[in-house]
């Protein structure tokens, strides 16, 4: 079976080119030109493919490390991209799995509540934010959806200023809330975004002030006495995080279940209409498959995954 790996840690060595070599040219590089404590057990080297392969042994720990054959490069890690394959479709799998458990478990309702936790800085915050935006362009009012924050920010003071500007935006403005977040995702410029969607400016301004003012956001930034661990807290829906158990970014919580969820658009569509009583013809819509990627942007796909914030 043909292997392809990737490179890690690539240093330069030596300019020699010597078809055979022996441990102790090993080890004199190793030594003399990478640093390796001489207490440390180097084994005899071993021709694997088109590398040398040696283990450093010490204290019962092993790490194997491999050499180009010109003893230019010595490589710290290998991954086979057969076995990586294997394991991202084994965690695609499972999350499946799981999302199908947490589907059947949820109390249906008429208009499912669809509740989505992020900080609005998180790659995988947005990621999933990117998973969604299709599924509520598709269901519209047919859900009561509402994008709520996590009650600590790790993404520092950026992140507590954007996300009062989407908490206000959701409350006074709601029906540019999905256009100002896909403005946002592409490459989280806010400012340029309150433009680009002709949001009410001054009303903003104010919202944000008076949010600010009620929930002490810039003020606990500057207390450290009241932050949570090490970073600031966001206390807008601090209850709502405490009656949920949230514990990062993102959390999806639907009809009041704190769910785990896939973040492909398919996916996300697929568990939300399960909270329906009856589900709507669009339910039966085919929306994309692939998970995007974390972080800004739109280009691209991300491997099934429970990342989080948090």
């Amino acid at each position: 079976m043909k292997k392809t790996f990737i490179l890690f840690g690539l240093m330069l060595l030596l300019a020699a080119c010597n078809p055979t070599v022996s441990q102790e040219a090993v080890e004199k590089i190793l030594h003399e030109q990478l640093g390796v404590p001489t207490s440390i057990e180097i084994s005899a080297p071993e021709l694997e493919g088109d590398f040398y392969k040696v283990t450093l042994k010490s204290e019962g720990q092993e790490q194997a490390l491999y050499l180009t054959k010109d003893l230019k490069r010595v490589i710290t890690q290998m991954i086979d991209l057969d076995e990586m394959k294997k394991e991202q479709e084994a965690a695609q799998k499972a999350q499946q799995i799981a999302a199908e458990q947490a589907a059947a478990e949820l109390t249906k309702s008429n208009k499912p509540q669809v509740e989505l936790f992020v900080m609005s800085h998180c790659p995988y915050g947005t990621q999933i934010e990117k998973g969604i935006l299709p599924v509520l362009d598709l269901l519209g009012d047919k859900i009561d959806f509402e994008l709520k924050f996590c009650d600590y920010a790790m993404h520092g003071e950026v992140e507590l200023t954007e996300q009062l500007v989407q908490y206000c935006v959701q409350k006074n403005q709601p029906e540019k809330l999905q256009a100002y977040l896909g403005c946002f995702l592409r490459a989280g410029e806010g400012a340029q975004c309150v433009t680009e969607v002709a949001l009410d400016a001054a009303q903003l301004a104010t919202c944000i002030d008076t949010t600010d003012q009620e929930y002490q956001v810039m003020a606990n930034f500057a207390d450290q006495s009241t932050w949570k661990g090490s970073y600031p807290t966001f206390n807008v829906y601090a209850e709502d995080n405490a009656k949920y158990g949230i514990q990062g970014s993102p959390s999806l919580v639907i009809n009041g279940k704190n769910v785990n969820a896939s973040r492909s658009s398919q996916s996300l569509l697929d568990l939300i209409c399960a909270g329906f009583e009856n589900a709507p013809e669009e339910c039966s819509t085919e929306l994309e498959t692939a998970v995007p990627a974390p972080g800004f942007g739109f280009d691209g796909t991300g491997a099934a995954t429970d990342a989080s914030c948090g």
